[in-house]
């Protein structure tokens, strides 16, 4: 199951990943470092593809305050692992459980350091730490509803 799930948008906790791991289904996630907001310590960015990247944007602004506050707790723990940023909520996911996500790189180097992420431990402690702050969000990334027109005649 290829599902959008990371620090900052966790709604799939709730129905998604424990029926997948009930049926034994695999869990590919996308975007675990949030379209570059995992990543780095503020939330806006000089960076070509915040300023062209209007899906990140509208998966992520609505919800920069609600946020904020777990980007602080990435940062803090990058810190004090002398990591960086991305690897802390990469090993976050592997922490949560999950198969292989899906991190889109720019550059050689962020493959080098997702690699890294199997060398990092998070604690349980760091891991509660990292989840504590997260408040329902609005679905975003994936429909909540079947579109009108789309379902066969005969299905109501």
């Amino acid at each position: 199951m290829e599902n959008y799930y990371n620090l900052l948008y966790r709604e799939d906790e709730w129905e998604l990943i424990p029926i997948c791991k009930q049926d034994g289904v695999m869990l590919m996630p996308y975007s675990p470092l949030a379209g570059g907001h995992l990543a780095r310590p503020t939330w806006n960015s000089s960076s070509k593809r915040s300023q062209v990247d209007t899906s990140a944007r509208s998966k992520y602004d609505y919800a920069e305050q609600q946020d904020l506050p777990i980007i602080k707790r990435v940062a803090e723990l990058a810190s004090s692992h002398q990591v960086k940023m991305s690897q802390i909520a990469l090993v976050w996911r592997w922490a949560k459980g999950g198969t292989a996500p899906i991190v889109g790189t720019t550059k050689e180097r962020y493959l080098d350091d997702a690699a890294q992420t199997t060398e990092i431990r998070l604690t349980p402690e760091e891991v509660a730490y990292l989840d504590e702050p997260y408040t329902a969000h609005e679905i975003v990334g994936a429909l909540d509803s079947n579109p009108v027109g789309l379902l066969p005649k005969d299905v109501k």
